[in-house]
């Protein structure tokens, strides 16, 4: 069975945008800081729409935001 894991380049983005903070990108997206550290630590996926409004902040194409990896989950 195929797993699929979601990484994300949100660290990288913010610091290239003026070194935005946590804070400050949660308040673009309308999401709390909690929310963008657990998304940036990759220990939860973003909604679709979560998803798009933080490409928006950055101006760049989700794609360059979030990766998906396929992995093999072995039992």
């Amino acid at each position: 069975m195929k797993g699929i894991k979601i990484t994300n380049n949100i660290r990288k983005l913010r610091f290239f945008h003026n070194e935005m903070t946590q804070q400050q990108l949660a308040e673009k997206v309308g999401a709390s800081r909690q929310t963008i550290v657990a998304v940036e630590a990759e220990k939860y996926t973003p909604s679709l729409e979560l998803a798009f409004k933080i490409a928006q902040v950055f101006n760049v194409e989700i794609g360059e935001v979030f990766m998906c990896e396929i992995q093999d989950s072995k039992k």
